[in-house]
């Protein structure tokens, strides 16, 4: 798309507008988490509920960021076998395995912080630090009326 060219009246509907900006925003993070080594967002999100909410099943993990159990599985192999999840029994259940995140994951995640925050500043830096804080509070308005989800102000970002 050659965006000189995109319709006026497209430019003026906030859905195309949010599409756009969500596009960039999908190749800024996409272009950090391949300069960290690992192919795909999912791996950030991954690491990111694991932090939050210590050993889970792969299952719940899939449930909790939106990702299909076959997807779950290739990153949670991936990471395995770079040292960043650990595979246990789960004490309640032995036949499913609770993955839980190592002190050399906690470090990587640490590092992909880093480049998201980053890749963050760079996708709102036409914005000072006030519009980038109101428009935060808005999407998360927008968000949070359609999908229940509570999208906290106080939340790192």
């Amino acid at each position: 798309m050659d965006p000189l060219n995109t319709p006026v009246r497209l430019r003026g509907h906030a859905t195309w507008l949010l599409g756009q900006a969500s596009t960039q925003g999908h190749r800024l993070i996409g272009e950090c988490m391949h300069a960290a080594g690992v192919t795909s967002r999912s791996y950030y999100s991954l690491l990111v509920a694991l932090a939050e909410s210590g050993p889970t099943s792969q299952a719940d993990l899939g449930r909790r960021i939106g990702l299909d159990r076959s997807d779950v599985t290739a990153v949670v192999t991936d990471l395995e076998e770079r040292g960043y999840l650990e595979r246990t029994p789960d004490p309640a259940d032995r036949r499913r395995n609770l993955v839980n995140l190592t002190d050399s994951g906690a470090k990587f995640l640490g590092e992909l912080d880093k480049e998201v925050v980053a890749a963050q500043a760079t996708l709102l830096e036409p914005l000072s630090p006030e519009e980038r804080d109101v428009l935060l509070g808005m999407l998360g308005r927008i968000v949070e009326h359609h999908t229940g989800l509570r999208v906290s102000g106080t939340e790192e970002r």
